[in-house]
């Protein structure tokens, strides 16, 4: 691939990043955003208990423009990425076009960089967890990012060298497997945290972890649909001009 087409691809990956970030920042602001309001509401009932402090950024600036820097700038620099890795993978992968290649580095993206993750140290909303394990916590969970992405690269790897001996089928089932006792295993040796309090209400925990996944699965879908339909059409222009061709052909 001429460097012409991976500037090219670039872009367009910011720009679809950019697009699937706008639709994920609505999801967070209308799903999510209320369970936060909710947890903050729950924590300064109980300031007295941990002591309570004058916020930096006001509550309103939180969750309009910091909500709307963060995904957005989250979503321009993981759609560069996904081009970038889209650049390597296109024809590497199988015999997948163009739109089915994005499709499939949005759902792997989606499954390894949060679902993975996720399913080991969920999000918590404000007043679930101990600040003092904050930083641990932290580092643990990117842990777990990277982790879960190498196990996944090392996965594609291993299956195209056992394919031609295996068959696909036969291949992919056995590297799938790999895949999932791995992760199995480091989600047995990893610490856990339980830091959720027992007068926390479970209803509100399991929505707010819902509608991260959500915002997430909004991010990663929009973004292969958008970014597969402008990749397409970036590299098949001889389809895209025989198309009014024919038509005219057939009239």
């Amino acid at each position: 691939m001429n460097p012409i087409s991976v500037r090219a691809l670039l872009v367009r990956g910011m720009l679809a990043g950019l697009i699937a970030g706008a639709l994920a920042l609505v999801v967070a602001y209308f799903l999510g955003e209320s369970q936060v309001d909710a947890a903050i509401a729950l924590e300064e009932a109980h300031s007295h208990d941990h002591g309570g402090g004058e916020e930096l950024v006001s509550r309103t600036m939180q969750a309009t423009g910091g909500l709307a820097t963060g995904v957005l700038v989250f979503g321009v620099a993981v759609g560069g990425i996904a081009a970038l890795v889209f650049c390597y993978a296109l024809g590497r992968i199988g015999d997948f076009g163009p739109r089915a290649t994005a499709g499939l580095i949005a759902g792997a993206a989606l499954l390894t960089v949060y679902v993975v993750p996720f399913l080991k140290y969920p999000a918590n909303p404000p007043a679930v967890g101990n600040p003092d394990t904050i930083g641990k916590r932290t580092t643990l969970f990117f842990l777990m990012v990277a982790l879960s992405v190498l196990l996944a690269v090392a996965a594609v790897i291993i299956g195209k060298r056992l394919a031609p001996r295996l068959g696909n089928w036969n291949a992919s089932i056995a590297v799938v497997a790999g895949f999932v006792l791995l992760i199995g295993l480091a989600y047995a040796f990893l610490p856990s945290f339980d830091e959720v309090g027992k007068d926390f209400p479970a209803s509100l925990l399991w929505e707010f972890r819902l509608s991260t996944l959500a915002v997430q699965a909004t991010l990663w879908s929009t973004f292969g649909i958008v970014f597969g339909y402008l990749t397409e059409r970036l590299l098949t222009p001889a389809a895209r001009a025989a198309a009014p061709r024919t038509a005219s052909a057939v009239g």
